[in-house]
């Protein structure tokens, strides 16, 4: 049997302990020393599985992952969603879903110093729905913005998927969280778009909310000072080259956690809070990686990525219909697995085929993070779903699920935009020294 049908059964078995439930680090550890035993022998098998655990950890770059999970967790306990909340409604309340609307605006902001779609949807699912129900939303609205919303987490700097993709193609974190800003604007404007469009055709999805004074409302942007300076403070450093990603994530936990005393929430309870989700999701994080190294050398000894690179830049059809059939594959994935899994198991495979036919590859990771945000809200998987229908027990999942489905083909139309527009991804990061590649 060959090396290349072996890496092919092997990321088969892969998926099946997957369907079985089996945590996806410990299942890519699984598979890739099984191969590696196949591939090699029992003694390189046994020297990778004991070393690679430290040497995947071992990495001072890594640091930055746990920094900017304490940020957003600090963020989380100061209230600052509750906070940037306020300030869009009283901005875009009164219009047709003006309180939608303002839940994505106040998603997008609270993504930006969070760097996670389930905290963000966690958050907003407590401030904003009883919001909206107060005015009589309709559940699936209600409950479709704030899921859709939460995914901005994950795109909008500073973004732990973004972190991993930069390491898992050496691509630098800087560049990529530059490079994310301008399409989360898009993607929240197609959002808010997405309402205004839904609420004009029907009104009774999102009634208007109340008016605001002038002075009201430029009295509210005081509650977000806290964000807004935060955001400044990291991707302000990054851009202009005052700090490194990883002084960056240490400089933001330090400041959300000085926001958190002058905002007086600082408390043991909240910090301790912080402290245990920070290590809960930086242990899980780390799990995922040191399987995913063994995996990735079981992947290079079967020669598979080589082999599938080599065939598809030999194939006769244009590129932009490979990265299109490339970006089907990861959303029909986006149906059965999470985001990170996908991102772990797929890109390592894909990355060699996409900069082989000249693709630009912080580009590519901007757009497969609009995919891990399509499955954040994919059924039957949906992660950011499952989380809101804990917080919204009265909404059946049905009906949250048929919620997110315009925000869906909202996020189609932002990855098809950026596909035909790649500046949008890559003028930022042009103006720091990037030299893009492709196009």
């Amino acid at each position: 049997m060959s090396p290349i049908t072996i890496g092919v059964i092997g990321i088969l078995i892969l998926f099946v302990l997957l369907a079985l439930r089996m945590q996806i680090g410990f299942a890519m550890a699984l598979v890739g020393f099984a191969g590696f035993i196949i591939l090699s022998d029992f003694r390189s098998a046994f020297g990778l599985i004991g070393a690679e655990p430290f040497d995947s950890s071992n990495t001072y770059l890594l640091s930055v992952i746990p920094l900017f999970i304490l940020m957003g967790q600090f963020a989380t306990h100061s209230n600052m969603g509750r906070d940037v909340y306020r300030m869009a409604y009283r901005w875009l309340g009164f219009l047709p879903g003006g309180l939608a609307m303002a839940t994505v605006g106040a998603c997008a902001c609270f993504a930006a110093i969070s760097g996670s779609s389930l905290a963000t949807v966690a958050t907003f699912g407590m401030v904003a729905l009883p919001e909206m129900k107060e005015f009589k939303y309709s559940d699936a609205l209600a409950t479709g913005c704030i899921a859709a919303g939460g995914t901005l987490g994950i795109l909008i700097p500073p973004s732990t998927v973004l972190i991993i993709y930069g390491i898992l193609t050496e691509q630098g974190i800087g560049n990529l969280f530059i490079a994310g800003i301008i399409p989360g604007i898009l993607l929240s404007f197609l959002f808010i778009l997405t309402i205004y469009i839904m609420c004009s055709i029907k009104p009774s999805l999102g009634a208007k909310g109340p008016k605001f004074t002038l002075g009201e409302k430029l009295a509210s942007l005081k509650d977000t000072w806290s964000i807004i300076s935060l955001f400044i403070l990291v991707m302000g450093g990054l851009y202009t080259g005052w700090f490194t990603p990883t002084a960056a994530a240490g400089v933001g936990a330090f400041g959300a956690f000085v926001i958190m005393i002058i905002k007086g929430r600082l408390s043991k309870e909240a910090t301790m809070a912080s402290l245990k989700d920070t290590c809960k999701t930086t242990a899980m994080i780390f799990g995922i990686i040191i399987g995913a190294n063994i995996f990735q050398y079981f992947m290079t000894i079967s020669q598979l990525p080589d082999y599938l690179a080599t065939a598809v830049t030999e194939m006769t059809v244009g590129r932009h219909i490979i990265m299109s059939l490339i970006i089907l594959l990861f959303i029909v994935l986006g149906c059965f697995m999470e985001g990170l899994s996908i991102m772990f198991l797929a890109v390592p495979i894909v990355f060699p085929i996409v900069t082989g036919m000249g693709y630009d590859p912080i580009w590519f990771g901007i757009i497969i993070t609009l995919v891990m945000e399509m499955s954040l809200i994919t059924p039957p998987v949906g992660v950011n779903v499952f989380v809101l229908s804990g917080v919204a027990k009265d909404v059946p999942m049905e009906t949250i699920f048929k919620g997110v489905l315009p925000f869906w083909f909202a996020m189609l139309a932002c990855i098809i935009i950026l596909m035909i527009f790649p500046e949008l991804v890559l003028f930022l990061p042009g103006t720091m020294g990037y030299s893009p590649v492709g196009f």
